[in-house]
């Protein structure tokens, strides 16, 4: 394996499952990051496209939300939970929509008589803040954070308030199907469990959040070099540097690493306090994370030594 000081790398990512490493001894990795091109000869077909083509041709974020009849958050919110699929971007550009993609989610969800638009907004559907979860559930907002405190309910988000409180989001969907399948959480004294984390101040929102968050990611991509950094932007630096003490590697999996989740906030303040929820805590959380990314890099390791096309070798 080559180390820093026998190489300069510059890495730069075209796509989903695409980045370019130039450098002595590298080579160029090609995957599915290339823009959708399109050539139709002069007096055929100046109209229309093909079935067939119509079927790869790739909108944007905000006409892909518009034909699903979301906002622009419930069609992040989509994204985020697998619903909608993103396709392949181009260098410079956000994410684009397969046409065959939105048909198929247009399909899953069903017609105007099967609810349509508004069965897919009511998946996405979250509500902000221990008062308006605790509406749905029908209790207290104490009995909520309490149970939320305990990892009973996952957030599915965050924002960040004017105080730089962490406002948590929960999808209203899971909160309605909670109360359905554990009615005796909501009444009654807390559970022996809930006592003893409430005693030490725990609160597992954060890990329950970011678990979560990583699940989620892990499931867009197969390539092994993206797994792996999607797991190693958990990690705190110098546990990081610990897990991967090659420089170029660490290049690597910086440039790919996943961006901060939407409604991540801009302001340098706010979202200092936000940075925090995307590293691992605890020292269990920790090393969860580091042996899965010990797992992922010996993965892709060996398609790097098979292929070239990522990674140092």
């Amino acid at each position: 394996m080559m180390t820093a000081t026998m190489m300069t790398t510059t890495v730069t990512r075209t796509g989903p499952g695409t980045v370019t490493r130039t450098g002595p001894g590298t080579r160029a990795g090609t995957g599915a990051g290339t823009a959708l091109r399109e050539t139709v000869p002069a007096g055929s077909r100046p109209d229309a496209l093909r079935a067939d083509e119509q079927a790869e041709v790739l909108v944007g974020g905000v006409q892909a939300a518009a034909e699903l009849g979301l906002t622009r958050g419930e069609f992040a919110r989509a994204v985020q939970l697998g619903i909608v699929r993103a396709g392949p971007s181009a260098p410079g550009r956000g994410a684009r929509y397969a046409r065959a993609e939105l048909d198929r989610v247009k399909a899953a969800e069903g017609g105007p008589g099967e609810g349509g638009p508004q069965a897919l907004r009511e998946r996405v559907a979250t509500v902000a803040g221990a008062e308006a979860a605790a509406g749905v559930l029908g209790v207290g907002p104490s009995r909520f954070t309490r149970l939320a405190r305990c990892g009973h309910l996952t957030p599915v988000g965050y924002r960040i308030n004017r105080y730089r409180a962490v406002v948590w989001l929960y999808l209203t969907a899971e909160l309605r199907e909670f109360a359905e399948r554990e009615p005796a959480r909501l009444r009654g004294v807390a559970p022996p469990a809930d006592r003893k984390l409430l005693e030490t101040k725990a609160d597992l929102r954060p890990r329950t959040w970011r678990g979560r968050h990583v699940g989620l990611l892990l499931r867009r991509t197969a390539d092994p070099w993206e797994r792996a950094a999607v797991l190693a932007s958990v990690l705190p630096e110098e546990e990081l540097r610990r897990a991967v003490p090659d420089p170029a590697e660490r290049i690597v999996l910086a440039a790919l690493a996943p961006p901060p989740p939407y409604g991540h906030p801009q302001a340098p303040a706010s979202a200092a306090v936000a940075l925090r929820l995307l590293k691992a805590e605890s020292p269990q959380e920790v090393h969860w994370y580091r042996t899965s990314l010990d797992f992922a890099l010996t993965g892709a390791r060996g398609q790097s030594n098979s292929t070239g096309a990522r990674g140092p070798t």
